[in-house]
């Protein structure tokens, strides 16, 4: 199991990483809705995942870019970029 981890990509791991913390944090956050047992706080708490969610998201697709900006054109960085750009659109509006 030890060799299969030197064989990652160190970017790779920081992605799942996130992606594993961000997967804790939605299933702590459905815990407490159920332990809290109303809808107001249930409401306030899916507030806070909805500030966490976007968060993950730019922080991966940062981590993805950065690792592959030697191997991509500046063009298509920017057509990532304006991609990365609409998703937050239209979480927002």
């Amino acid at each position: 199991m030890r060799r299969w981890f030197h064989h990652l990509d160190s970017a790779v791991m920081s992605m799942a990483g996130l992606r594993i913390l961000s997967a804790l944090i939605e299933l702590s956050a459905a815990i407490a809705m159920l332990f809290l047992n109303d809808v107001k706080k249930a409401l306030a708490v899916n507030a806070f995942l909805a500030m966490v969610g976007p968060t993950i998201l730019i922080t991966t697709m940062s981590i993805g870019l950065i690792s592959l900006s030697d191997d991509l054109s500046v063009s298509k960085l920017v057509f990532i970029a304006i991609g990365v750009g609409f998703i937050l659109y239209g979480i927002y509006k």
